[in-house]
């Protein structure tokens, strides 16, 4: 390992250094769940945590409301008590649809997602107008319409149109890729990412953006009665750009997996961390995390 990263220790699992925090902010996709199953030592981690007297909520760029994240990680299999809590993205987003209420939105994003909208509609007690990007008043992004087969550049087109229009686009999940299974797709970061080079307006509410971590400090205090200082709260995750730079940006410690959505890269062939790659994530992420573990275990 490089000298500039290697005084960061590699923990054997979170006994390592649970004693110095209170609370854990942890992703999900590629540390608990891999978007077909959980990850059931990870989850006996998280359970060991509280039964020790701290509190988890989860993180998560899921482009969908908190209700129904929540139901797909049980319907996963992932158990109630690994976690007090979760804050999504798109419980973000949909609160800003809910505040823009009476104007039309357009939906740039798989139709597996019209549950964000469905919600929206309920919260108002009035049908969402949907429509298309020539009425729209503004864009909600979920993703590609079909992930597996297309890619950002294909939206080009699409995304001029939008943006000749000055619409302003709520990006729902800010994921730049995520990994189901052992696919690896693109998401509504990637197509926002574009966007905004191409001078749109872009709001976003995800990983690594202040909003969901100042939603997850409000959901620490209200589990226990007081806010939980900074210093007592580390976050979990894979991703440099949305993980380890939110943690860095909100001034949280982070402990960063490294066999997730990077692990070919940091560690080619199975092997030890690459220092060097570790290196580049890191100065791309403008953050150093505190420790770095394969995957969550006790």
């Amino acid at each position: 390992m490089s000298e500039a990263v290697c005084d960061i220790p590699e923990i054997a699992g979170l006994h390592d250094l649970a004693g110095r925090y209170d609370a854990i902010l942890c992703d999900v996709w590629g540390v608990l769940i891999d978007g077909k199953k959980h990850f059931p030592q990870a989850a006996a981690a998280l359970k060991t945590f509280r039964d020790r007297g701290g509190k988890v909520v989860l993180v998560t760029n899921a482009s969908r409301p908190d209700a129904e994240v929540l139901g797909q990680l049980l319907g996963l299999g992932l158990p109630a008590d690994a976690f007090d809590d979760l804050v999504s993205a798109g419980e973000l987003t949909l609160a800003e649809m809910v505040a823009r209420k009476g104007q039309a939105v357009y939906h740039l994003g798989p139709p597996r997602d019209n549950g964000l909208f469905d919600e929206a509609a309920r919260r108002l007690g009035a049908p969402l107008r949907k429509v298309g990007p020539e009425a729209a008043d503004y864009v909600v992004c979920t993703g590609l319409f079909e992930e597996k087969a297309e890619i950002p550049q294909d939206y080009d087109e699409r995304l001029a149109a939008l943006k000749a229009r000055d619409l302003t686009m709520l990006c729902a999940n800010p994921d730049i890729v995520v990994a189901i299974g052992d696919d690896v797709v693109y998401c509504a970061g990637a197509l926002a990412e574009r966007y905004a080079a191409m001078g749109g307006d872009v709001l976003m509410f995800g990983k690594p953006h202040a909003p969901i971590y100042d939603a997850a400090r409000a959901r620490l205090a209200r589990l226990t009665g007081a806010p939980v200082p900074d210093s007592r709260i580390v976050a979990i995750g894979d991703g440099a750009l949305t993980d380890l730079a939110g943690a860095g940006r909100a001034g949280l410690d982070c402990v960063f997996i490294t066999d997730g959505v990077h692990g070919e890269e940091l560690r080619p062939g199975g092997a030890g961390v690459d220092g060097a790659a570790l290196a580049r994530l890191i100065a791309v992420a403008g953050a150093r995390p505190v420790a770095l573990a394969r995957a969550i275990f006790w």
